[in-house]
């Protein structure tokens, strides 16, 4: 008899309000936040795309509008049913980007930097990575088989975390927490200390994968936009791009940025925001998506 495979489908479903990129969850074994996700029926699941937006809409009580397959995650015993003699469990996990609302049947939305408190240098760098991280990661190096091991390994770390002369890459998100689980500095791992809090089995992976993914996508699709209100101020626009990228950007070079991009257009109307004059809303250019090839925002690289 082949050995048997089954396909779980996995959410990776973000938002951002009030600053702060938020990730939906539902509660896993123990209480620990788990991805909205479920098993492929391949009898009554005519797509995998189908599939997901079923489960998370019986999850959540969500319906979610933009979704793109992000990565399978497949590697052997990382699911506990093959562990005890069950089938190997593929899980295809997707990104999907809404504004936030509110969800039911218990599920809710959770501050991604508490996940990931190392990615958010809005403010500064964080003090845990050169206080705890760090350490870790200078021993491991020091634990190499020899020259060109720990050569290499402090090359892996010096692009991962922006030591040294190298620029700290929001976009490198997946690649620092598969180093920090590797040297035990992850709170999955065994005997790991918590750099961020844990998700059940392997999702914190996954919201790394759909951080770098976004992060990444910011530069050449305009998909922020699937985050915002129809019309909206430049600020806002520069408040939930700050957020997700995790670094703080110049205001002028944005909005020099967004205006040769083409990107938006004003509505004619002011916002209705107290205090002081009150900023023009804009809208976004669908357009842009057939006038360029890359409509991006030339970002996450911001000052860090």
């Amino acid at each position: 008899m082949p050995p048997s495979i089954d396909v779980e489908l996995n959410a990776v479903i973000l938002a951002v309000s009030d600053e702060v990129p938020r990730v939906l969850t539902v509660s896993g074994p123990a209480g620990v936040p788990a991805l909205p996700s479920g098993r492929l029926d391949i009898r009554q699941d005519r797509t995998l795309d189908r599939a997901l937006r079923r489960w998370v809409l019986e999850q959540t009580g969500l319906r979610v509008g933009y979704v793109e397959q992000l990565y399978t995650f497949g590697d052997q015993n990382r699911h506990p049913e093959e562990r005890a003699g069950g089938p190997r469990v593929l899980s295809i996990a997707y990104l999907a980007l809404v504004r936030e609302e509110v969800p039911s049947n218990g599920a809710g939305w959770r501050d991604v930097y508490a996940h990931f408190p190392l990615e958010d240098h809005r403010n500064d760098r964080p003090g845990a990575l050169a206080a705890e991280v760090l350490p870790r990661i200078e021993q491991w190096i020091g634990t190499a088989a020899g020259a060109d091991e720990a050569r290499l390994r402090r090359e892996r770390a010096q692009a991962a975390f922006g030591l040294d002369t190298t620029p700290w890459d929001p976009v490198r998100a997946l690649e620092r927490y598969e180093l920090l689980y590797e040297v035990k500095a992850a709170a999955e791992a065994s005997g790991g200390m918590a750099a961020g809090q844990p998700m059940v089995l392997d999702h914190r992976r996954m919201l790394a994968a759909a951080l770098g993914r976004l992060r990444g996508k910011l530069t050449y699709r305009p998909v922020v936009f699937e985050m915002l209100p129809e019309q909206f101020t430049l600020l806002q626009l520069q408040s939930l791009v700050e957020s997700l990228a995790g670094t703080r950007l110049h205001k002028q070079n944005f909005r020099r940025l967004v205006e040769r991009g083409g990107l938006v257009e004003g509505t004619g109307k002011l916002s209705a925001s107290t205090g002081g004059r009150p900023p023009e809303l804009f809208r976004f250019r669908r357009e842009v998506l057939i006038e360029r090839p890359r409509p991006g925002l030339g970002v996450p690289g911001g000052r860090s």
